[in-house]
């Protein structure tokens, strides 16, 4: 009687153990999902090395400033490979990341393309995707019954307050980069672009970015498709130096693409006290008067420097263009007729160093996992001249370790291309052809301001200002990374950064909007963009050829384990009792 009430008193207990401890899975998973107002009151320890799952503060303060719902859109619904698949899992993921951070998250998982539409509402609906700028991507599939094509659709729709922004999930492919790396950049990525679309969404007035003009800078048609973009989210404009006393803060960034005319000291005046007065200037300058154009038709052509009247106001900012021309073996081809077939002229392509592929491998949020870029005659920036004051460089831009420069004079013809180019002459290392500087700057005009210069500035009852407000700026030693090509017959334009002797889209676009969104960001939003996720790719081949052994391995061990603890509990069970 005595045994049989122990062991029911026993039974009680362990159910009580395991009623209280369902309870408390209970009480964990009920607290998980209570929020105090926004904010959730759980959270998460990442352990992974680079803090992948960890939001930057920037992305969590924009977050915690949400006042109404943000809708996320994703077109990653279906069956995909595994490659697309990490990217569906890694967005829904960060998605859930912000909805941690805010309840005013909200997302849903599309399939554009439902197997239970007909056909003509499959293509109405690509049409009508197509129109909003959501171009599928074609992925060919490789199994081994063969290979099959599928369309799918990287793609994120973000909805806020009536407004709505396209986000592209996907990087762009770069030819000798591996698929599994892009996959891992875009995953990358997808915090800095996600968050970088609901900030401009939240901003309820549009910053107003202007190009100077009568300079001989590049006409609107030539900055056509950067405008295009630049639209979506910033007010774009031109002003000429010339017909303004000063340049007024409410630019919020000023571009100077590829003047060919002199700055006036005026001119140079109004540009260093919009500097001192915080402006942001991204500077994209030609050093010397050369093109494609310039050399044909001729047997030999000597460049000449533009006289810009610039070099004075870089050089007291920290830098100095020199007026060189930078070559590299790594480089894009251009066309050559080598005979004729009739009378029509026969062409081949050769690679021409003085048109440079630039592969960003700078860490700097502005660079970061960019594709190749196309540098046309560009110049070396020399980041040693120590200006008044200290100023943060950053080199975002270089040559590759194949590179080489030269000096004038220098007498310009094709004819070296009618021989290999030689790797062992392209010894002169990286050589920096964009630069990032950050801080306080001296203004160049200290103890030089005319009596004239303060009259202008006390009409409009401003003062001069020797040192700036902490700003940034960024120069760039190619004036031709912002045109696109056009056709002036019918006024139309190519895709900025499109080489058409290439057929290849380079990142020349992605690397500009980068640039003004830094010089712009106040948040700190595209620090996101320097989030790396360290890929850990599979050995496909050594997984091949063990695959029976790790299968053994992974059914045989856990049974082996589960029968020695069957074999321990009984024995010990038994040897307890006994007694």
């Amino acid at each position: 009687m005595k045994m049989k009430w122990k062991s029911n008193n026993r039974k009680s207990q362990s159910l009580l153990q395991l009623a209280l401890f369902a309870g408390i899975l209970l009480f964990v998973n009920i607290l998980a999902n209570v929020r105090i107002g926004s904010v959730a009151l759980y959270n998460y320890l990442d352990l992974t090395e680079e803090k992948r799952f960890t939001l930057t503060n920037a992305t969590r303060s924009l977050l915690g400033k949400l006042d109404e719902v943000v809708y996320v859109n994703v077109m990653l619904e279906g069956d995909f490979p595994a490659g697309f698949k990490r990217v569906q899992t890694a967005t829904r993921e960060i998605l859930d990341d912000f909805r941690s951070e805010s309840g005013y998250i909200e997302y849903g998982f599309e399939d554009p393309a439902p197997d239970n539409l007909s056909v003509k509402e499959i293509n109405a609906r690509r049409k009508q995707l197509s129109d909003e700028g959501i171009i599928p991507v074609n992925l060919r599939v490789k199994s081994k019954d063969g290979t099959s094509e599928q369309l799918i659709y990287p793609y994120a729709v973000i909805f806020y307050k009536g407004r709505q922004h396209v986000i592209n999930l996907l990087e762009n492919e770069i030819p000798g980069v591996p698929k599994e790396v892009i996959l891992n950049n875009s995953i990358g990525l997808l915090e800095y672009k996600l968050a970088n679309a609901i900030q401009k969404l939240q901003s309820a007035q549009r910053p107003v970015v202007m190009y100077t003009t009568g300079h001989g800078e590049l006409q609107e048609l030539e900055t056509a498709d950067l405008d295009k973009n630049l639209r979506q989210f910033y007010e774009v404009g031109r002003i000429h130096l010339d017909s303004v006393v000063s340049i007024g803060t409410e630019a919020a960034a000023l571009i100077i693409a590829k003047p060919r005319y002199a700055f006036s000291e005026k001119d140079n005046f109004k540009l260093d006290q919009y500097v001192m007065n915080g402006g942001k200037v991204l500077w994209l300058l030609d050093w010397l008067r050369v093109d494609l154009d310039s050399l044909r038709g001729r047997e030999q052509y000597f460049p000449t420097e533009y006289p810009l009247n610039l070099g004075d106001l870089l050089f007291n900012y920290g830098v100095r263009i020199q007026p060189n021309l930078v070559l590299d073996y790594q480089c894009s081809r251009i066309p050559l007729a080598t005979g004729f077939a009739g009378n029509a002229p026969q062409f081949d392509y050769f690679k021409y160093p003085y048109h440079v592929v630039v592969t960003p491998n700078s860490k700097h949020p502005v660079a970061k996992n960019m594709g190749a870029l196309n540098l046309l005659y560009p110049h070396t920036i020399d980041t040693s001249v120590e200006p008044k004051t200290p100023i943060q460089k950053t080199v975002l831009l270089t040559s590759s370790n194949n590179s080489m420069f030269q000096y004038l004079p220098i007498g310009m013809d094709f004819e070296f291309l009618r021989y290999d180019l030689q790797p062992e002459k392209f010894d002169k290392g990286p050589q920096p052809l964009a630069v990032l500087l950050e801080g306080e700057f001296p203004s160049m005009y200290e103890n030089r301001v005319s009596a004239e210069m303060l009259a202008n500035l006390q009409k409009l009852k401003m003062e001069y200002k020797a040192l700036s407000a902490p700003t940034r700026m960024i120069v760039v030693s190619d004036g031709d990374i912002a045109r696109n090509k056009v056709n002036w017959r019918d006024e139309s334009f190519s895709p900025l950064g499109y080489n058409e002797f290439e057929k290849y889209q380079f990142a020349n676009k992605d690397f500009l909007i980068n640039a003004i969104e830094y010089l712009l960001d106040e948040n700190g939003v595209i620090e996101a963009r320097g989030k790396e996720v360290k890929l850990r790719l599979l050995d496909t081949a050594k997984a091949s050829a063990e695959k029976t052994k790790w299968q053994v391995v992974n059914i045989l061990v856990p049974l082996v384990f589960m029968g020695l603890f069957g074999v321990f509990y009984h024995w010990r069970r038994k040897r307890k009792y006994a007694k």
